[in-house]
């Protein structure tokens, strides 16, 4: 299939992981007036919240095998009206119990769909020929940074019932439209192969899964960093280096924004480095940022550190999944995906931890720890796929 024809299938999927980003931003800033609703306690809260992830972890594997089943687009399709739907059901909520269950939900459809665009879009990467994968994440952090910023600017003229209701109502639209074109598509296969022959992804064998298993463990890595900034980097410059609440808040965006850059420039840099040399190169690249980051005496020099430590890891999650998708299809994609999730929340309470033991700028050198072995790992594992 010439890559012209592909070009409907790779917007509809960059539209796709934008979506997925938009939704979920869109509804983690009105986390605060939800609490407020429900008259949830800190803890009360921190419990229901844990639905999203164990909706996400537990989802995921099953729709490996769905995707397997049934494709991956009219997966994709399901889960982006499934998570449409759940995002305007937790301001409907009055307990903390209540909270909790719909974000099982909530967190269902957005494993699910985690799964299913990432396992379409490394068939679309095979057919391609071209490392794009990076192109799509950025769409999901730009949609992030869209659906924060609109939200932080509609929290003070719109209840959250209004507004995830109005996230509701985009999602079903953007689904419809992009679904459409996902559905007309059946999964491309790789240049050479007959258009009417359709790939069945391997199921996982031993030693296949073992170096899936490695792959997440570098998407671990990634996203341990992702949810340690996230949550701690604003109180570091704020408690330790003394910035004000502005400028400490500044913080995530700087790594945030940096990350996106770096996903929008990833195909380039893959095309020039290889796939190996990226992640190696961007893992050391993190952990010199992130040590920077926690161990600088000032300000500005730790939020040049967070920045660094964005360009750094910003293609190393894309890469991972789509190594591990190569390798074994949904089912790698799948696992890849468990793994990375999980170190998302890892991050955070392990952080937490640590600066009880020890102090936060030591307790966040565990993220510049993680980056390092994350390039050890793909150093070591250069030669599992035919791409490194």
């Amino acid at each position: 299939m010439p890559d012209s024809a592909l070009t409907p299938l790779r917007i509809a999927l960059t539209v796709f992981f934008a979506l997925d980003g938009f939704i979920f931003a869109g509804w983690v800033v009105r986390i605060p007036a939800v609490k407020e609703q429900t008259g949830a306690s800190a803890s009360a809260l921190g419990l229901a919240l844990l639905g999203v992830s164990a909706g996400a972890v537990v989802t995921m594997m099953l729709t490996g095998r769905l995707c397997r089943r049934y494709g991956s687009h009219p997966v994709t399709v399901i889960c982006g009206i499934l998570l449409s739907l759940s995002v305007a059901l937790p301001p409907l909520t009055h307990s903390a119990m209540a909270l909790g269950a719909v974000l099982l939900l909530f967190g269902a459809a957005y494993g699910g769909i985690n799964v299913a665009f990432n396992s379409a879009a490394v068939d679309l990467v095979n057919a391609l020929r071209r490392p794009v994968m990076p192109s799509f994440h950025a769409a999901f952090s730009l949609g992030g940074m869209i659906g924060a910023g609109l939200g932080g600017l509609l929290a003070g003229s719109l209840s959250p019932t209004r507004h995830l209701l109005g996230l509701t109502l985009v999602g079903l639209l953007v689904t419809a439209l992009a679904g459409r074109v996902l559905l007309r598509h059946n999964s491309p296969t790789p240049s050479g192969e007959a258009r009417h022959e359709k790939p069945s992804p391997r199921r996982p064998d031993t030693r296949t899964r073992g170096l899936v298993i490695t792959f997440g463990l570098i998407a671990l890595c990634t996203a341990y960093g992702e949810g340690a900034l996230a949550d701690w980097s604003a109180l570091h410059l704020e408690y330790d280096l003394d910035a004000a609440a502005g400028v400490a808040a500044a913080g995530y965006s700087c790594f945030a924004l940096a990350m996106t850059i770096g996903r929008l420039t990833g195909t380039r840099l893959l095309e020039r480095l290889g796939q190996t040399r990226t992640l190696v190169g961007g893992g050391t690249t993190a952990a010199i940022g992130m040590l920077l980051g926690a161990l600088a005496p000032s300000v500005w020099a730790a939020l040049l550190g967070f920045a660094i430590t964005g360009i750094g890891l910003a293609n190393l999650f894309p890469v991972a999944v789509e190594r591990a998708g190569t390798l074994a299809g949904p089912d790698g994609v799948a696992i890849a995906s468990t793994l990375g999730y999980g170190g998302m929340l890892l991050g955070p309470p392990a952080i937490g931890f640590m600066a009880d033991w020890f102090s936060l700028p030591t307790a966040l050198t565990s993220v510049a720890a993680l980056a390092a072995t994350a390039a050890v790992i793909a150093l070591l594992t250069r030669g599992a796929t035919t791409t490194s």
